[in-house]
């Protein structure tokens, strides 16, 4: 399943050009070839303990991305993770708690090395957000509650402070210190 949908008023993901070092443009090509659940699971708690509220829920939600190079020349796998949990405001007693693993399998070429990570961990889940909100809004309207419309993620924000808490986490470690 190819998608080649302009993303954000930018030039199509399966056409991109990016510059070359020798000052020519190289094209990038990337293909969806697969895209699956990897993992999920809905818990019901309010359900569980026998009790029904009307109050105003607080929503969290986390997100982690992975990406894993495949055997094959040029493929990845790039995974979104989840957590979502839904408390009460007023006295905090869990309602929901869903956990998804949300994978894509993708044909990337054209990408330089240097650029290859932060491309895997922004355009792709980028990609594939659009079927992961589906699936929690499903999920959750599916286990009694009215459906939750995720907020747009934004990715590079993400990847940004994901490098930041590594680079603290590095200066912090007593290795570092030594």
């Amino acid at each position: 399943m190819a998608d080649e949908t302009p993303q954000n008023g930018a030039a199509p993901a399966g056409n991109a050009q990016q510059p070359a070092q020798n000052g020519q443009q190289t094209q990038v090509t990337q293909r969806i070839l697969g895209q699956y659940v990897k993992d999920m699971s809905f818990e019901n708690i309010m359900a569980q303990k026998g009790t029904k509220t009307e109050q105003a829920p607080d929503i969290s939600v986390q997100v982690q991305l992975d990406a894993k190079k495949r055997q094959a020349d040029k493929q990845f796998e790039v995974i979104t993770k989840l957590t979502i949990t839904s408390k009460t405001k007023e006295a905090g007693e869990a309602l929901f708690v869903m956990e998804l693993e949300y994978a894509g399998i993708f044909h990337i070429d054209g990408v330089p090395e240097e650029q290859l990570h932060p491309y895997l961990l922004i355009e792709c889940p980028r990609m594939t957000f659009p079927f992961v909100r589906r699936i929690v809004s499903d999920v959750v309207r599916d286990g009694g509650f009215p459906p939750l419309n995720l907020d747009t993620i934004d990715f590079v924000q993400l990847y940004r402070s994901e490098l930041a808490r590594r680079v603290k986490a590095q200066k912090d470690s007593p290795a570092a210190q030594a």
